[in-house]
């Protein structure tokens, strides 16, 4: 018998395909809550589960005994009850690497579009009010040859800082867990210290995880710290950030401006503050949305579940504890 798995995130074809080779599929596009009684139904003597977003905490896996691999189609897993499930057994994996650089584009693109204002020049000519040479208020600030303080130093914030040092000729400071040898010696990276990044940089790029020590890490006292001239880029996760702090620091010019891919709530509400303000460029987080990204997250997810199911280890799996105990 094929182990049975439940997909429930829209997945191309082909990957669909690779998967019912190997197992049997319930498969639902648009999945609006885990609560969907057929869902509930097939969780029962599902031995995987692959999508995204959806919380996989206890109550669920309470209701999926046979479980065995769960699989983001995502880098993130802030989702995934880690200590749940590696207490159960159960492996988890995500996508990480194949969205690295799509990402990376995104968030450099999001720093320059902040910048030099290109979001708010282009509802400008739109709406027809370019009627003669711009003035200065309306113009933006330079990229190249500045500070860019990167938070979170990993596969992400390392592609950042390569295109701005060797595109840009920005100096890079970061801010990490641990050194990142690597872009220190490729990319001429200082690691610093928080408060002194904060301070030094022209632009602060927020990519760290979401961690119970990373909710509300920049909040009132750290834009303080930035300069009035900086710009703040947020490309991690929105609970990493105080949205009442952020918005009063756009009002009050503490900084600025921001550019943000992603917020504590998502989508964002239309009412939302963020979304009034002219120094803001607000983006639907869609750091890795690209139709060749998204195909390929999709087939390392597919293999992932396909290859634990079946006895081998998981190319992404991210509860490696797990290892030791088989």
């Amino acid at each position: 018998m094929k182990p049975k798995v439940v997909i429930y995130k829209k997945v191309p074809h082909e990957v669909l395909s690779y998967i019912k080779e190997y197992c049997q599929v319930s498969y639902y596009e648009n999945l609006d809550s885990w609560l969907n009684p057929d869902f509930l139904k097939d969780l029962l003597d599902a031995h995987g589960l692959l999508g995204s977003s959806m919380s996989i905490n206890k109550e669920l896996l309470d209701k999926a005994p046979q479980l065995k691999i769960v699989c983001n189609a995502s880098v993130g897993y802030n989702n995934f009850d880690m200590d749940e499930l590696t207490s159960r057994g159960i492996m988890a994996t995500n996508t990480p690497d194949v969205l690295t650089d799509t990402t990376a584009d995104t968030i450099f693109g999001l720093l320059l579009s902040t910048a030099r204002r290109i979001c708010e020049m282009d509802r400008f000519v739109k709406d027809g009010k370019w009627e003669r040479l711009i003035e200065e208020d309306l113009f933006g600030l330079d990229v190249h040859h500045k500070v860019l303080g990167i938070i979170g130093m990993g596969r992400i914030g390392s592609a950042i800082a390569k295109r701005a040092n060797l595109g840009f000729d920005m100096e890079i400071l970061y801010h990490n867990r641990s050194r990142n040898e690597n872009a220190e010696k490729l990319y001429g990276a200082k690691k610093t210290e928080l408060d002194e990044l904060l301070s030094k940089s022209d632009f602060v790029c927020l990519m760290t995880p979401l961690t119970e020590e990373t909710k509300d890490l920049i909040s009132y006292r750290e834009f303080q710290l930035m300069k009035k001239t900086a710009i703040f880029i947020n490309g991690s996760r929105g609970e990493t950030v105080n949205e009442e702090a952020l918005v009063e620091a756009l009002k009050t010019r503490q900084i600025a401006g921001a550019g943000l891919d992603v917020y504590k709530e998502e989508p964002i509400n239309r009412d939302h503050a963020l979304l009034q303000m002219k120094n803001t460029v607000t983006l639907p987080h869609m750091g890795s949305a690209t139709s060749e990204t998204r195909a390929k997250m999709a087939y390392l997810a597919a293999e992932n579940l396909v290859k634990g199911l079946s006895g081998e280890t998981p190319p992404s799996l991210i509860n490696k504890s797990l290892l030791t105990a088989r």
